[in-house]
């Protein structure tokens, strides 16, 4: 059994169109909604605090990051499109102190080309991708075991 420290706060921030997790391209990303995963992911760790933030729109995954960036335990990022495309997110990951962990739910390295490159990445503690929605819980796994 892992020992989680005391009042452990993480925050999950979902980038673009993952809003319809469990509606759109189900052969991808399942048939689950995201908010029904939390819930089971909220009851596995009654000890952490998961807060939980989605946008569709750049500029308030930015704010968000700024926002807790320097008081959470750590941040959980599904940047989704905004990975590949983003200098800015990247930049705000970099100016913050607590740890972020990159999150795919596909094997993004198995889809287009495009997909194979991170801006993200070189900025978090880690990343994970290809787990379906049980990549956020590989990721609360290193948070709480860092």
């Amino acid at each position: 059994m892992l020992s989680i420290k005391a009042n452990m706060n993480v925050l999950i921030i979902n980038g673009p169109n993952l809003n319809l997790l469990g509606k759109r391209e189900r052969s991808i990303y399942g048939d689950r909604s995201f908010e029904d995963y939390l819930a089971d992911l909220r009851k596995i760790y009654a000890n952490v605090d998961i807060s939980y933030f989605q946008s569709n729109i750049e500029g308030e995954l930015i704010n968000k990051i700024h926002e807790c960036g320097y008081q959470i335990d750590g941040i959980i990022l599904n940047a989704g499109a905004y990975t590949h495309t983003s200098l800015a997110i990247s930049d705000a990951i970099a100016a913050v102190t607590s740890p972020v962990i990159e999150v795919h739910i596909s094997n993004v390295f198995k889809r287009e080309s495009i997909r194979h490159h991170s801006f993200v990445s070189p900025v978090c503690m880690g990343s994970i991708a290809g787990f379906g929605l049980d990549s956020y819980r590989l990721a609360i796994e290193a948070l709480v075991k860092k």
